[in-house]
């Protein structure tokens, strides 16, 4: 910025993060980054009037004096976007959390810290795609680099930019700032490095969105097979505490297929995000071997920081996802938690004496909430390889609520419910009883089965035995709980024993789907994951009682009389004793059940 570009104002007004500023009302925009000169303290224009600018700070404003001198930086909040951001941990506005504790090693992130969110001295090693005279058009790649160990980086012509390659750089090594290709139109060269910035409350342009049609797998067999979520799909986790939102996310995280992972702790305590830090540099990456931080953003802001910079977090979050959709990936964006987000615009909404709305909070609370999950999605990317191969990359957004004593009418869980596809409410009640992961079938819901079923049904095991598939299958399972609850008022009644002997047979399956398939041990290596064929091998075994057993019961059998206890202990126990890879064990067990009962309709 030259000397005579910086516009200088003045403070006339403190009040807690927000501060009042005199002289620049006529040079800054709304979103315009602001410098408090004396403390280098960074904030954003949130309010233009005729006389002044309301600026929210994004440290804290203790020991700030009036009539201090506040520059305008006549910039948006933006996001570094290069090779760099895989494995790092960053705060809320993109400060490197590790290279400030490398250079304080007390563990405080002073006020005014300022550093570069990316090195800009370490070297990557750049293979160019395309040559010299290439015509290109926004978003075409023109080179690659190796991020991680399994993860290739693609450097991308930046949006609204096309025309003729003038200069490429060659193979070899280069920091973010080098030059590395120059694009020439109409007689104008423009430079550009491997570094982009974005602001991060603008979305990234794509040609166009697409339906999702594959779904997002997770490993956890209440979510896979009945309330599934789709690539590019949103979805909400409600649930007072102790109901184990943090272990679905981390469980999430470590298991989904997702090609990389953008975690943003938002507002949560610091032993948390500290915990959650360690254990992703300790886990290895089933996928590839090394570390799950090697394909991990971790977004950090603790409860105790400001909440200026935990409310811009969310967007910064996302704004790096849609960068790395961008180049053809698979992005999953776990955001924890969307609460202390919504504290935080409370809070901000009380400093500036908005009316409030419900409870408190803002009544612009549901377009704020609905910015950050419309930027969820499949979308077809801009631009071309060297090649002439279109990418399709998504963004699948998954926020956990902590609903205060876990009601789920409050204004942040209602307000989520509306925007979300995929619901997964956490049930105290669950969570007491030791049934894990406590997700409801009751109040939980999921709007993607139809848009995966048949991605599922190409996949299908094939059983003539059950001829069922994936979508049948979790039609039944939804019947037989229904049906189970149902009952639960007569059994008060009447109890078991006087039930007719098919409501025994839904009560006794219902039992082996809660005990046998939803229940899921996270600390179990056996259990913490199911692919997808044992995940079917399993519900189509409790399913085959099912259905043979209403044959035999009609047929005068009684419901104790169809298997042996051994035998039912044993399909209980196929979650926690048969591995992944070892399918054909529950082969074995269904060939042993289909065997007993052929032998009771003789």
């Amino acid at each position: 910025m030259n000397e005579t570009e910086i516009k200088i104002g003045y403070i006339s007004a403190i009040n807690g993060s927000l501060i009042k500023i005199k002289g620049l009302e006529n040079h800054v925009h709304l979103f315009d980054l602001i410098n408090i000169s004396k403390y280098n303290i960074l904030g954003e224009v949130i309010q233009i009037y005729s006389d002044h600018i309301i600026s929210q700070c994004f440290e804290n404003t203790i020991n700030l004096q009036l009539n201090e001198e506040v520059v305008s930086l006549n910039e948006p909040l933006s996001m570094e976007l290069a090779p760099g951001l895989l494995s790092n941990v960053f705060d809320g506005i993109q400060r490197p959390l590790g290279k400030v504790f490398e250079d304080f090693n007390n563990g405080r992130l002073g006020r005014g810290v300022k550093y570069p969110s990316l090195s800009r001295s370490k070297k990557w090693h750049f293979v160019p795609i395309r040559k010299n005279n290439d015509n290109v058009n926004a978003g075409d790649i023109i080179g690659t680099i190796q991020e991680t160990t399994f993860f290739e980086h693609k450097i991308m012509v930046p949006p609204f930019i096309n025309g003729e390659i003038s200069f490429i750089a060659q193979e070899g090594d280069y920091t973010i700032t080098d030059e590395i290709f120059l694009i020439k139109k109409n007689s104008i060269e423009k430079s550009f490095s491997m570094l982009q910035k974005w602001p991060i409350t603008k979305k990234r342009p794509y040609m166009r969105k697409e339906d999702p049609r594959e779904p997002l797998i997770t490993g956890i067999r209440v979510i896979d097979l009945l309330f599934p979520i789709a690539k590019g799909g949103t979805v909400a986790i409600p649930g007072g505490f102790g109901t184990g939102k943090t272990v679905i996310q981390q469980l999430l995280a470590k298991w989904c297929n997702a090609d990389l992972i953008v975690f943003i702790g938002c507002g949560e305590p610091g032993n948390e995000i500290a915990n959650i830090l360690k254990q992703f540099s300790e886990i290895r990456d089933p996928q590839s071997g090394e570390t799950l931080l090697d394909r991990v953003i971790l977004i950090a802001n603790t409860s105790n920081m400001p909440v200026s910079a935990r409310e811009a977090s969310l967007f910064s979050g996302v704004t790096i996802a849609e960068y790395y959709r961008d180049m053809g990936y698979d992005v999953a964006v776990l955001a924890d938690s969307i609460s202390r987000w919504a504290e935080s615009l409370r809070e901000i909404s009380g400093l500036l004496e908005e009316m409030p709305a419900e409870e408190g909070y803002p009544a612009y609370l549901p377009s704020k909430l609905s910015s950050f999950y419309e930027r969820a999605g499949v979308v077809r990317t801009l631009g071309k390889d060297h090649l002439g191969n279109e990418r399709i990359g998504s963004i699948s957004i998954i926020g956990t609520i902590s609903p205060p004593a876990g009601d789920f009418s409050e204004p942040v869980t209602a307000t989520t419910k509306r925007l979300v596809q995929v619901f997964w409410a956490l049930d105290p009640k669950l969570a007491y009883l030791k049934h894990y992961p406590a997700i409801t079938w009751l109040n939980s819901y999921s709007n993607y089965s139809q848009f995966i079923s048949e991605w599922w049904y190409e996949r299908d095991i094939d059983w003539p035995e059950i001829d069922i598939d994936w979508s049948q299958c979790r039609n039944q399972v939804n019947e037989i709980l229904s049906q189970e609850q149902e009952l639960k008022h007569i059994l008060q009644l009447v109890g078991e024993k006087n039930l007719p002997e098919s409501q025994q047979l839904v009560l006794f399956i219902a039992k082996m789907i809660r005990d046998g398939f939803l229940i899921q041990n996270a600390f179990d290596d056996t259990d913490n994951y199911t692919s997808i064929k044992k995940l079917l091998g399993i519900i189509k075994v409790i399913l085959l009682i099912y259905n043979e057993g209403k044959n035999l019961i009609e047929r005068g059998i009684l419901i104790e009389d169809l298997l042996e206890p051994d035998l039912i202990n044993s399909i209980l126990r196929i979650s926690q004793t048969v591995p992944n890879e070892a399918f054909q064990r529950i082969e074995k067990i269904k060939d042993t059940i289909m065997k007993k009962l052929r032998l009771l309709a003789i």
